[in-house]
């Protein structure tokens, strides 16, 4: 899916109009109830400030957690407001409730320039079934939709996609980088293109794996994944996760990677432990070489070396999931020598949120990536070239 010509909130004039920004304040909290990550608050800042420097009405909304449908102040998106209101040097207020008395009254007294943030979406059942009723009346409180939650741009709820429906539709900012940035290693990368993938399964990545067969000059396989590709390869990988009915479809992939000319990398040594246990007992071998009882849990320091030198002199690197049970000390080091080589490459880098987002930032990489996506899942279904029902929506530059 080509999203190039998606229109932003530089294509439309905002002064003076009430405008329903989508963001994602999905943010984590300690056990005292305080944000302990306001990454996700920070990234959208960028549209914020936009619209309330061009004298626009904002009222922001979002979800967090999983509050199934119902009023649970466990979930309130209040926190996110002390929060704004600090980063804003302004009173951002608070509605009481998503579509009810508070929300629109406050909708309608909002002067140029000032900030409401409504109630967590998901406390109505009909948000996640993008009921067309209630993307009516999230609608009716604004005269345009902007959306900038990527991280929720592959799901078709009543916030992310059904407004749209009843209101001019652009992307903020950050929505914006993300279909800039990713779209354009898709359809122009500069070469040569290098995709890393990681992970436990193929199932999960099969998707993606076909879509990149067809983009890149490298495919690099790493993780719980790559002992799938091992089997098929006839080695003995002892106790190492597999998924046995994917095993033909790795030979598959293999023989189309040979006959597209793609470098197909996997690991060549392996850090092998007795049991999944951060503790466990562990040593190197090589790939083909598993003793029976004991299974993969990293790649080796010669596999490292290799996948860092197929880095050397990228042009584009895209790289999702991590190389090894990446959150244990003991099976870290695959993922921070990839982590490391991703940052020297020079390469226009593209990292797919989720663990490996995780890792660049705890080893200090991310201010030497180009690119860190703040959407596990959305990245991941950008990358296999499905449609994104939260951009598809946006109306198209003239």
């Amino acid at each position: 899916m080509n999203y190039l010509n998606k229109k932003t909130v530089e294509d439309i004039d905002v002064a003076g109009k009430k405008v329903l920004v989508r963001c994602d304040f999905n943010v984590p909290f300690d056990g005292e109830g305080n944000i302990s990550d306001p990454k996700r608050i920070d990234e959208a800042m960028k549209t914020i400030q936009y619209l309330v420097d061009h004298k626009a009405k904002v009222i922001l909304c979002s979800h967090l957690g999983r509050p199934k449908g119902e009023f649970n102040m466990k979930y309130s998106l209040a926190p996110v407001a002390a929060y704004l209101s600090k980063a804003l040097g302004f009173e951002v207020k608070m509605a009481k409730d998503v579509v009810g008395e508070s929300a629109k009254s406050i909708a309608a007294s909002l002067q140029d320039g000032e900030v409401e943030l409504i109630e967590n979406v998901r406390f109505h059942k009909e948000e996640e079934k993008n009921d067309p009723e209630f993307s009516k009346q999230l609608a009716s409180l604004a005269e345009i939709y902007v959306n900038d939650a990527f991280g929720t741009a592959h799901r078709a709820h009543a916030s992310t996609a059904g407004v749209a429906d009843y209101l001019p539709a652009v992307c903020g900012y950050l929505i914006q980088k993300e279909i800039s940035v990713m779209g354009g290693a898709l359809t122009d990368p500069k070469r040569p293109f290098v995709a890393i993938l990681g992970g436990a399964k193929v199932s999960d990545k099969i998707g993606v794996i076909t879509n990149l067969l067809d983009k890149v000059d490298t495919l690099i396989i790493g993780g719980g994944m790559a002992y799938t590709f091992m089997n098929a390869l006839g080695y003995s990988i002892g106790t190492s996760i597999c998924e046995s009915d994917k095993v033909d479809l790795a030979k598959d992939i293999m023989a189309k990677a040979k006959e597209k000319g793609v470098s197909f990398l996997i690991p060549e040594d392996t850090v092998v432990a007795t049991e999944y246990k951060p503790d466990a007992e562990h040593k190197v071998v090589d790939s083909d070489k598993i003793p029976a009882d004991w299974m993969g849990l990293d790649i080796g320091p010669k596999t490292r070396e290799k996948f860092a030198n197929a880095l050397n002199g990228a042009g584009t690197v895209v790289w999702n999931g991590p190389m090894g049970v990446s959150e244990w000390e003991n099976f870290a080091e695959g993922t921070i020598a990839v982590a490391r080589a991703v940052a020297e490459s020079g390469a226009i880098s593209i990292i797919g949120g989720g663990d490996s987002a995780a890792a660049v930032e705890k080893l200090g990489y991310a201010d030497r990536m180009t690119h860190i996506s703040t959407g596990g899942g959305a990245s991941l279904e950008f990358l296999e070239g499905k449609v994104l029902p939260g951009i598809a929506c946006l109306n198209e530059k003239e």
